[in-house]
């Protein structure tokens, strides 16, 4: 039996769109073919099922079913518009500190044997929740933003995943008239500063916050912006060819 792939997808800090990242992503994998699980991972603070218009669908959660008070079938809540996709949610009342680190690292493992892909939505920073859900996992992506906090703290979580094979970085909302007049930090910088590889650039996108406040996945809101950022970043998982440029001059939004 082949075993699908488990990514944290982390940042150093919190604002960083990491949440609309994984929704994105998850949701072009599918598109592509794929099955995906995504897991919120931040208990205490759940957030991708509003992102991913599944609030209302998400009657269990993953301590649910370590708690054997719900199966896996029950917890996990298919999407109704996105074949192959699928979201297991995070408790809302219940903090990392409370829940055993082992026991997810077995529900994650059991994941990775139902399906291709398991994006773990890691809480921001660098405490007990991301230890938890980080060790659960095999790869890893780091999300940033063009500023200098945020690139401190994705330096950071780069250096506590160091042992993660590949980790890689995505640069999200990122604004290309500003880069180009240098008021913000070029994608080289940034990737020197963070230490990872280049997975993709997402743009800034009104269209990201308006897909979620109306519950609609935005890569079936639009095809454009984000949206086209977020396929090829998931093009770029399944290995397939999605050239990633280096230099400043020859850099565009992708899409």
């Amino acid at each position: 039996m082949s075993v699908g792939q488990s990514i944290v997808v982390a940042s150093g800090k919190g604002g960083v769109g990491k949440t609309s990242v994984v929704a994105g992503v998850s949701a072009c994998l599918a598109k592509l073919g794929k099955t995906v699980i995504c897991v919120d991972g931040d208990a205490g603070l759940r957030n991708l099922d509003l992102v991913m218009g599944l609030q209302e669908q998400a009657v269990f959660d993953f301590t649910d079913v370590l708690a054997n008070r719900a199966s896996l079938d029950d917890a996990l809540v298919r999407h109704p518009d996105i074949e192959g996709l699928s979201l297991l949610a995070a408790p809302g009342f219940t903090s990392p500190a409370q829940i055993e680190a082992a026991a997810f690292r077995a529900l994650i493992e059991t994941l990775t044997e139902r399906v291709d892909f398991v994006l773990v939505d890691s809480p921001a920073g660098l405490g007990t929740g991301f230890q938890m859900v980080s060790e659960a996992c095999a790869g890893a992506i780091v999300v940033t933003t063009p500023n200098q906090s945020a690139m401190r703290g994705a330096a950071r979580c780069a250096e506590t995943l160091y042992n993660r094979d590949p980790a890689k970085l995505i640069v999200n909302r990122v604004q290309p008239r500003l880069i180009k007049l240098q008021h913000a930090h070029s994608i080289d910088e940034i990737m020197d500063t963070v230490g990872l590889p280049l997975l993709g650039l997402v743009p800034e996108d009104e269209m990201v916050l308006a897909a979620q406040n109306h519950n609609i996945p935005i890569v079936l809101a639009t095809g454009t912006g984000a949206a086209v950022a977020y396929c090829n970043i998931a093009d770029r998982l399944l290995g397939n060819p999605c050239p990633l440029p280096r230099k400043l001059k020859e850099w565009r939004v992708e899409g």
